[in-house]
């Protein structure tokens, strides 16, 4: 017989009992639920291994407990939300077995799926290069008060391939990401824990893995119209890639919420590609970026973030080469819409302890001069079509020079003064250039404190 587990709760001066399902009374995790349609089972404490992904299909249902699934297939997800509409996981922690943590699958994979709760869920070492929890063309979903540890690995980044015309070559990096989101709608990411302690961007740990290092792909190299000298040189200095939480696919991608959220240790802190977002509330702590908004980005609230230990641009917003205009049909080319950057607030935001993270070495600090080190960078297209990013207001900001204070770095006080060129950068990709067709119109800049960088304030006057 099944186990029922009895309880009662008092509601309304009477006592109501329910039953608690669980999974120990099955063969396998992925038996209860079949057996179960539509149930939440409980998965007592203890490890319980999986050779298979766990699947959830239909409507209703989903596990909670304090158990631990164990993948001990590296090429497999751990959990796989399937097509289904209302399952709530909670509270349960998923990892990989010794030896397959470096995998090739999510550890949580949501797909065409609606209103699901991903809840108190813990993914440990979910080493890939696809994202920890992995949500794709889903609407109404939340991910909320997750903890995520160890999500990225050493990887090849492969960018060479038919229809690959701006890159064309492959390099060795770290790669991953925390949460993942591909095509999602009216999506809540909140008050999670993203954390990477394994794989930290040090000069040694290049060194080991000869990181930045080109190396073949798939296909052979052939250089695209933004290699910019790549194969000559035969190294990148961007090869720690991945995010800790990205939401991507522009013109799928809306109604965002990204609060409150934990992050330490990412190469991208919070990365949109997404229309109508809010980006409030969050700490990044250790990143190469803060925030990051481009690829077609309009209608966002980025606010009241505190961004600490970033290496290269605390907020970055630029047109990437996916963002275009409306055009109408002709021809053989169907319609399409607009895909642009702008409209946006960015309010009330802390950026401080800039360039004292893993990675300034790389980065600013690799030159004297300090070169593309911005705490607030706003960027010209990544090609010549590329729209203009227009109609932003910057204001109640503040950029914070911690090195006039004495910071200590390995033990040792820290050379004073800022580790940051500007505070504010607009222009072109590269100071040197004269032209800017499509340099940022439209900024607005009010009521913010900017500590000067080793240049001053901003290479361009800040009007209001």
């Amino acid at each position: 017989m099944r186990h029922m587990v009895a309880a009662a709760l008092l509601f309304c001066g009477c006592a109501v009992s329910f039953g608690e399902t669980g999974v120990a009374e099955y063969p396998s995790i992925q038996e209860a639920v079949a057996a179960n349609p539509g149930r939440m089972l409980f998965v007592p404490p203890g490890e319980w291994r999986l050779s298979e992904p766990v699947i959830f299909r239909g409507e209703g249902g989903g596990l909670y407990g304090h158990g631990i699934l164990v993948q001990e297939d590296s090429s497999q997800p751990i959990l796989r939300i399937d097509g289904a509409a209302n399952v709530r996981i909670e509270n349960v922690t998923l990892a990989r077995a010794a030896g397959a943590e470096e995998a090739t699958a999510p550890g949580i994979l949501v797909e065409n799926a609606r209103d699901i709760i991903l809840r108190g869920v813990s993914v440990l070492d979910n080493r890939a290069r696809e994202g920890a929890i992995e949500v794709r063309d889903s609407a109404g979903c939340r991910i909320e008060d997750c903890e995520i540890i160890n999500y990225q690995r050493v990887a090849v980044d492969d960018r060479t391939g038919p229809g690959e015309n701006h890159y064309g070559y492959a390099f060795r990096c770290i790669d991953g990401t925390g949460i993942l989101v591909r095509g999602g709608v009216d999506l809540s990411i909140a008050n999670n824990r993203i954390i990477e302690r394994n794989l930290l961007p040090t000069r040694e740990m290049k060194e080991q893995h000869q990181l930045g290092g080109l190396t073949e792909g798939k296909y052979p190299t052939n250089p695209g119209d933004l290699a910019r000298g790549v194969v000559e040189r035969g190294y990148v200095g961007n090869w720690h890639q991945g995010s800790a939480i990205l939401v991507t696919e522009p013109e799928k991608s809306r109604h965002v919420r990204v609060t409150g959220n934990y992050i330490e240790n990412a190469a991208q802190g919070i990365d949109l590609h997404c229309d109508y977002a809010v980006v409030s509330g969050n700490t990044v702590n250790h990143g190469m970026m803060g925030v990051k908004a481009t690829h077609g980005c309009r209608n966002l609230i980025i606010s009241e973030n505190l961004l600490t230990h970033i290496d290269l641009w605390g907020i970055l917003l630029n047109p990437g080469a996916a963002s275009h205009t409306a055009r109408g049909a002709e021809g053989e080319q169907p319609a399409r819409n607009q895909n642009v950057d702008g409209g946006t607030v960015i309010a009330n935001n802390i950026i401080s302890d800039y360039g004292y993270g893993h990675q300034y070495w790389n980065w600013g600090g690799a030159s004297k001069d300090q070169g593309g080190s911005y705490a607030f960078a706003f960027f010209e297209g990544q090609l010549p079509e590329n729209p203009p990013l227009t109609d932003v207001i910057v204001t109640g900001n503040m950029v914070y020079d911690s090195g006039r204070d004495g910071v200590l770095e390995d033990g040792e006080l820290a050379t004073p003064g800022p580790r940051h060129r500007w505070a504010v950068y607009v222009g072109p990709w590269g100071e040197g250039k004269t032209e800017c067709p499509t340099c940022p119109r439209g900024l607005h800049f009010s009521n913010n404190l900017f500590h000067p960088g080793s240049q001053g304030v901003s290479n361009i006057p800040l009007e209001p």
